[in-house]
């Protein structure tokens, strides 16, 4: 019999409703406390620690995508944003394989294209759409408030204005994310719809606030330090950021008997 050893090809497997046996599914999340923000990391660097070489080989190919799709014009910023769900949902299919004691390969990257792909991706075009109508709005308001300075001669102050119109649109931003989160594990483990696996991740992130910023704060912290020696540190960081989202996942989507 002749053996498959391709590290790029996508697992396939049954996903829905894999972790029955590991806890109650919550659909709508439950709450945890504050210092579990910290845990998630912590859980995130055992995950990494375990497979150090298909964690750091996951990072480079990913991050080698994104550029070459960010330098076709137009066509490859939407790509990207439309495949992140997809890929994410890769990656949390090789945490469920190593929370299980499984292999770790850089095929996982590529698993979620060969499991609930279409779901996946229209979790990536809601995200899309709700992206783009904040950056039309926002420069929408940001040229009135420039146009609206050059007329009445405040062109000097017109950059305060400008800066907070930034600083709205990067907090209409952040309930996306929140809603980006965790819908692609919840679209993969349990079937939820698109809508829905978003909706009940905006409503988990927002009933955790205080974890998720215990968690924030960690965050910037180590991306300062990763940051540092020649941007070598996210290598090791962005791993430990991904299963992260998975200890996460399963700290408020499922409850243990």
């Amino acid at each position: 019999m002749e053996m498959d050893n391709n590290p790029f090809k996508a697992p396939t497997a049954r996903v829905a409703d894999a972790h029955e046996a590991d806890g109650e599914f919550v659909p709508e999340g439950q709450t945890v406390e504050a210092g579990r923000g910290t845990a998630w990391l912590g859980h995130g660097w055992e995950m990494f620690k375990a497979a150090p070489g298909p964690w750091i080989g996951i990072t480079v190919v990913y991050f080698v995508i994104a550029i070459v799709l960010g330098l076709i014009p137009i066509l490859g910023g939407l790509a990207v944003n439309l495949l992140i769900p997809v890929f994410i949902g890769g990656i949390m299919l090789g945490c469920r394989a190593l929370d299980q004691g499984e292999e770790l390969t850089v095929g996982h990257l590529f698993a979620g294209f060969s499991n609930n792909f279409g779901n996946l991706v229209l979790v990536g075009l809601i995200y899309l759409v709700g992206f783009v109508a904040i950056m039309i709005i926002a420069f929408v308001i940001g040229t009135v408030v420039g146009i609206g300075a050059a007329m009445t001669g405040a062109g000097k102050m017109a950059i305060l204005p400008v800066l907070l119109v930034a600083l709205i649109a990067m907090l209409a931003i952040l309930p996306l994310a929140m809603a980006l989160w965790f819908a692609p594990a919840l679209v993969l483990f349990h079937g939820l719809a698109p809508f829905d696996a978003m909706k009940a991740s905006f409503f988990a992130c927002l009933k955790n606030f205080m974890p998720f910023l215990v968690y924030g704060i960690v965050v910037v912290i180590l991306a300062i330090l990763a940051t540092l020696p020649i941007l070598l540190g996210w290598l090791v960081l962005t791993p430990v950021l991904f299963a992260s989202m998975y200890a996460g996942y399963r700290d408020m989507f499922l409850r243990r008997a």
